[in-house]
């Protein structure tokens, strides 16, 4: 599984064009929208300044988007070019297979998330204690574990015509209504009454809680964690019935 895991990244570093827009891009769009709404204005109900504010929701964006986007496409490529089926005859197990994935994906989200911090630190200085830096740093990573499982299981889902547009529903999706875009208070009522059991808001509500210096809410961690386990668990049974058809 190790081995796969450095093959993994490997291939993934040598795709400038991924590495564009999941380490990259979300630095640009933070810079875009902290300019549009005045960086030292404060978030109603929040008490982040924007900067602070936008920072946390564009690199959790980031880090799913290396994570899903990454995934899912490189998944049923590999399906279709006939790599999965020589998998299938070393002893690789299903659920090796799937972690490998998870893993490798969620080593090449924390370029996101840092060059993100960096940005916002240097240019719309802000400002937090070294352990919030380190926390948030953890807790972004950690959470993209969730949507690195997603993305494997899409990639078995779907087919390869129908895999980018699937993912990129979903994607766009769980960022807008997780509140990743804007902030879910601005949403009608029954709208906030969704997103606050959507696995991006719990994720973006994490970090906001380290930047407030509170403990994350126990309701944030269980939606994330149940997420994940039912994720991992379909890529696994789709990897399991995806082979009983080869």
């Amino acid at each position: 599984m190790n081995s796969l895991i450095k093959l993994e990244l490997m291939r993934a570093l040598r795709n400038r064009r991924f590495l564009f827009f999941s380490v990259i891009y979300p630095s640009i769009i933070f810079l875009l929208v902290s300019n549009q709404n005045g960086t030292n204005g404060k978030v109603d109900g929040t008490g982040l300044t924007v900067a602070a504010y936008v920072m946390v929701s564009m690199a959790s964006f980031g880090a799913l988007t290396a994570v899903l986007m990454g995934n899912s496409e490189r998944i049923v490529k590999e399906r279709e070019g006939g790599w999965v089926r020589q998998l299938r005859l070393t002893t690789l197990p299903g659920r090796g297979y799937v972690l490998a994935k998870t893993a490798s994906a969620a080593v090449v989200s924390l370029p996101s998330i840092v060059v993100v911090f960096l940005v916002a630190a240097l240019v719309k200085d802000v400002r937090l204690d070294a352990w919030q830096w380190f926390a948030l740093t953890g807790a972004i990573w950690a959470g993209s574990l969730v949507f690195a499982a997603l993305g494997v299981a899409i990639g078995y889902l779907a087919s390869g015509d129908a895999v980018r547009p699937i993912t990129m529903i979903i994607y766009f999706g769980l960022s807008i209504l997780g509140g990743l875009w804007f902030p879910s208070s601005s949403f009608p009522t029954w709208l906030q009454n969704i997103a606050k059991w959507l696995p991006t808001h719990a994720y973006a509500a994490l970090g906001r809680s380290i930047e407030q210096s509170q403990a994350p809410h126990t309701q944030d961690i269980a939606i994330l964690v149940a997420f994940f386990l039912i994720f991992a668990g379909g890529a696994a049974w789709l990897y399991r019935k995806d082979t009983l058809k080869a």
